[in-house]
């Protein structure tokens, strides 16, 4: 699907697992923090979670291991294990980032972010990897009334830039995040980080990129993904 390059002013960008390599540690501690409370969380299970607004989180939950399954006792563990994993080893960037961070504010287009995340960690984990001061906003779910996979996180966004989301790019790796950029009316990027698109998620999709490098390519128009 080709893409309108003077109609785009922004591109937003998911956090984990789009900008940082973050979601593989998502999922290992999601499941290690389940197992701490005696849960069994599937590979599958805790893939569901990427990107998932909370509200959806607890019901989930409660369908997977029952009533007494506390969502936030879990997300709290789950909080602790990865910080102490960032602590240790530290963070990475997504293969392209910098680049494309750099193209962007180098030809004039708006930068921002729209995370499930809390505002707190992601300007920490900005500011870990030298990212920080990069971005005209950061919105977190925690500022619209549903998060992903609704729409509203990047309607939301948009308009904070002064824009329709339909002049904005939005870049996921996630069902759920791709989901939620398409029905907001963004042009839908995809760069996959632990699962491909199906079938039925290339329905959403605008295009796709082996990594965030593909995105200049859009904007240059040799992109042929």
């Amino acid at each position: 699907m080709g893409i309108d390059k003077e109609n785009i002013g922004a591109v937003i960008f998911d956090l984990d697992g789009t900008l940082l390599d973050t979601e593989k540690l998502l999922f290992r501690y999601w499941r290690e923090a389940a197992a701490f409370y005696g849960y069994d969380m599937s590979p599958e299970q805790a893939l569901t979670l990427r990107s998932l607004t909370h509200r959806l989180v607890q019901p989930l939950f409660t369908e997977w291991f029952g009533e007494g399954c506390d969502y936030m006792m879990l997300r709290q563990k789950r909080m602790e294990l990865m910080q102490a994993h960032i602590d240790k080893y530290g963070v990475e960037v997504k293969k392209g980032a910098r680049k494309l961070l750099k193209y962007l504010g180098d030809n004039g287009y708006m930068r921002a972010i729209a995370t499930a995340t809390d505002t707190e960690r992601a300007g920490r984990l900005l500011k870990t990897v030298g990212l920080d001061g990069l971005f005209d906003r950061i919105v977190c779910a925690s500022m619209v009334e549903w998060g992903k996979p609704r729409p509203d996180i990047y309607i939301y966004a948009a308009g904070q830039l002064g824009l329709g989301a339909d002049r904005c790019i939005a870049v996921e790796d996630s069902p759920n995040g791709v989901i939620s950029a398409h029905d907001a009316g963004c042009f839908t990027v995809m760069v996959p980080d632990m699962t491909q698109p199906d079938e039925k998620l290339n329905e959403y999709i605008s295009a796709v990129c082996g990594d965030l490098t593909g995105i200049i390519k859009l904007l240059e128009g040799s992109q042929n993904e």
